[in-house]
């Protein structure tokens, strides 16, 4: 019996059969499109180092035919025949994907499927639909890796761009089409026309012909001559007419004139009063000729699902970390080289080929999460895609250090480069909660991610510079930090809270600098 895989699901090869000799089918439809579906031989760094190993309509077979594209069979939209024990040791992984071949989305398709047959009996199948996906126009549908021993995945993973677009990720080149030389051609020898011997073969039928559109304004416009008028005669003098009283509009009571300049003018009988210039329109009120359910200040870009989400869209940029609102960051792994060490849970989406290496049982998570006492367990993120990270809401902040030091509390991290070095410190004293405040410096070149509860604000550090241990989020790394017991906030005033907290003073020459949220306010 087939074993059902979800998205993310892992298994050996060896657990699902004893096989090497596999039949991939691929299944995957939808009205008025058509999918190119092709496999990826890559190398260690996932890449396309060999192009002989890009198995597609136009190459059907790997040199040693350990992969060969078979067709359409049994069901499946495309197959494949994969001998396990026959591909070379240069090739560590089998991407199958599938993109779409001219307009349309990925959300446009009925349920599909990738399956692995052994022996004629199907062994595993990863169902998909998609519902799953938007507007991506490529789908990386399953891996076969190598891992100590060949292994299946079930990948799922939505890819922007079509085939060029998914063939540039796996580091291939898109050949650029040459248009060849027309070759001369004999005149022709005198022949009957042909005779046709056989049906024709099948093909879709051809496109009726537009029908041919009568050009407009074919004729000219005939407009009357307009009949000379003689000027009005002046005011006072014999001929002058006054000018009629204007009509009054739709839903206007008669007799209502123009209001005077720069007076509102009189809502409609029955209709609500306009809101005065510059002021909001009352609650519920939309304005003339608005669509309802529209917020009022909203661009006009039109109508529909689109135009209400053009505001929220990705913003796209070229750098390593971006701010895509305040409380999201995005950071991009394939610029930079080194990865990315982030609170473990932090990961809110990803795209692209990314690993999560959770630093609980490393040394790493263990210096952290046990010296800081506060569980702050780190994971590794690393690949080539992009990693989106939030935290409970909280304002995100990117700090860029560039061979200087800052020290930051251990609870105020949310993500930083693993190239920059960092320890943790323990600021002790009486009455700070847990015994302790535990921070971490860090020093170097690279980026770190701060969080803080609502907007921030940075002050010089003096003499008499004082913060509350729970509300300064980061200092300069050459502030010297002494706990202060001259002022204490006694929480016992009102029920459930009957401890006391201290204040933190900050020393430092000008220049030094402290962080503070507003928190406790």
């Amino acid at each position: 019996m087939a074993r059902e895989f979800q998205r993310g699901h892992k298994a050996k090869i060896s657990d699902l059969t004893p096989g090497t000799d596999l039949y991939v089918g691929v299944q995957i439809a939808a009205p008025g499109l058509t999918f190119d579906i092709s496999c990826f031989g890559l190398d260690a760094d996932e890449q396309l180092s060999d192009d002989r190993y890009f198995i597609f309509f136009n190459q059907p077979k790997s040199p040693e035919e350990s992969i060969q594209l078979l067709g359409a069979q049994s069901g499946d939209t495309e197959s494949f025949r994969v001998t396990l024990d026959r591909i070379p040791a240069t090739i560590h992984k089998l991407s199958f994907t599938a993109t779409l071949d001219g307009a349309g989305q990925m959300s446009q398709v009925g349920p599909g499927y990738i399956r692995i047959v052994a022996g004629g009996e199907e062994v595993v199948r990863y169902a998909f639909t998609g519902s799953e996906f938007t507007t991506e126009r490529a789908v990386m549908l399953g891996d076969f890796y190598l891992k100590d021993v060949w292994r299946f995945a079930a990948v799922g993973q939505g890819f922007d761009g079509g085939l060029d677009a998914l063939l540039r990720n796996f580091g291939g080149e898109v050949a650029e089409e040459e248009e060849a030389p027309a070759a001369p051609q004999a005149a022709p020898g005198f022949a009957p026309p042909a005779q046709a011997t056989a049906p024709p073969a099948f093909a879709a039928p051809p496109a009726p012909a537009p029908a041919p559109q009568q050009p407009m304004h074919a004729a000219p416009t005939i407009a009357a001559p307009l009949t000379p008028q003689a000027p009005p005669a002046p005011y006072g003098q014999p001929g002058h007419q006054p000018p009629p009283p204007p009509q009054p509009q739709f839903g206007q009571v008669p007799g209502q004139g123009t209001p005077p300049y720069g007076q509102p003018a009189p809502a409609p009988y029955g209709q609500p009063a306009p809101a005065p210039y510059g002021q909001p329109a009352p609650f519920g009120q939309q304005p003339p000729g608005a669509p309802q359910g529209v917020p009022q200040g909203a661009p006009a870009a039109g109508a529909g699902l689109h135009a209400a989400l053009q505001l929220y869209k990705e913003t796209p940029t070229g750098q390593r970390w971006t701010p895509q609102n305040k409380q999201l960051m995005r950071v991009d792994l394939t610029m930079g080289g080194a990865g990315v060490l982030a609170r473990q849970g932090s990961m809110v989406m990803y795209q692209g080929k990314v690993d999560f290496g959770y630093k609980g049982a490393g040394f790493v998570g263990r210096a952290v999460g046990n010296a800081t006492g506060q569980e702050m367990q780190l994971m590794r993120c690393t690949g080539r895609g992009q990693v989106f990270l939030a935290e409970e809401g909280s304002y995100l902040h990117p700090i860029e250090l560039q061979g200087d030091a800052i020290c930051v509390s251990a609870e105020s991290v949310l993500a930083f480069d693993e190239s920059l070095q960092y320890e943790v410190r323990r600021v002790e004293g009486h009455g700070i909660p847990g015994g302790a405040l535990f921070t971490m410096q860090f020093q170097g070149t690279g980026t770190v991610i701060i969080k803080t509860h609502g907007t921030p604000v940075v002050l010089p550090v003096t003499p008499t510079t004082f913060a509350d241990c729970n509300a300064v989020v980061a200092w300069s790394a050459a502030s010297q930090v002494i706990v202060s017991s001259q002022v204490r906030l006694r929480r016992n005033a009102y029920p459930g809270h009957s401890g006391e907290t201290v204040n933190l003073q900050f020393r430092g020459a000008p220049g030094n600098f402290i962080v503070v949220q507003p928190y406790e306010v």
